[in-house]
């Protein structure tokens, strides 16, 4: 990424790190018991390992392994190969899910500095390609727990929406914004809206649909 992101003030020059790293040991300490009981209800309900591992781009494009809790078991065909998500995906990893249970270990993601608990919302390495030069400039600041786009529509987004609205947030980062996507967080979590049960079938076609946009070749 040739472009330097300029910190848009104070708050996301000084104190955005330091309120991430409070919050986020805040949470481990204060739910490590909910940690806990998730753990072994994973491990006895879909196996082992109990997290869930995957590389993701951060900040500055640098590659980093995002941690949650697992929601699928490794059912398998007669081929050997892993059956469709829809299928593996149980009623109780529906259920981590519909809650976001299944992001709490991404507290230790925004501990080691990985993330942020506010910015957009880390997607697949193999979209990098992808990107307008303008929505690359979301890789200018860490990937959060929750973003602008998840507080305005997530996966019912377009993916032209979804980017738009986390440019429009690299571009101006404030803590009365940050505050705002908390509360609207909350409020979706508690109402369980726009909740993707199968992200494969929502993010998987990221790259099908800009190749065709903008003549990429996959």
């Amino acid at each position: 990424m040739n472009k330097k992101h300029i910190p848009y003030g104070p708050y996301e020059r000084f104190l955005k790190r330091p309120i991430d790293i409070i919050c986020a040991s805040a949470a481990i300490i204060a739910f490590s018991w909910l940690y806990l009981i998730i753990a072994v209800l994973v491990r006895v309900k879909l196996g082992s390992p109990v997290l869930f591992k995957q590389e993701r781009p951060g900040k500055d494009e640098k590659i980093f392994k995002l941690y949650k809790f697992r929601t699928m078991t490794d059912e398998k065909d007669e081929n050997g190969e892993l059956l469709p998500d829809d299928v593996r995906l149980t009623k109780f990893g529906k259920f981590l899910r519909s809650t976001s249970l299944d992001e709490l270990p991404e507290a230790f993601n925004i501990l080691k500095g990985d993330m942020s608990v506010i910015g957009p919302r880390p997607l697949l390495v193999q979209y990098l390609p992808y990107y307008t030069e303008e929505e690359a400039t979301r890789h200018f600041v860490r990937p959060g727990l929750s973003g602008w786009a998840q507080v305005n529509g997530r996966n019912s987004l377009d993916w032209d929406s979804r980017l738009q609205y986390d440019v429009e947030y690299v571009n101006e980062i404030t803590f009365r914004m940050d505050i705002k996507i908390v509360f609207m967080s909350v409020k979706n979590m508690l109402l369980r809206s726009d909740v993707a049960q199968n992200t494969n079938a929502v993010e998987g076609n990221f790259a099908e649909i800009r190749s065709k946009k903008f003549d990429f070749k996959l």
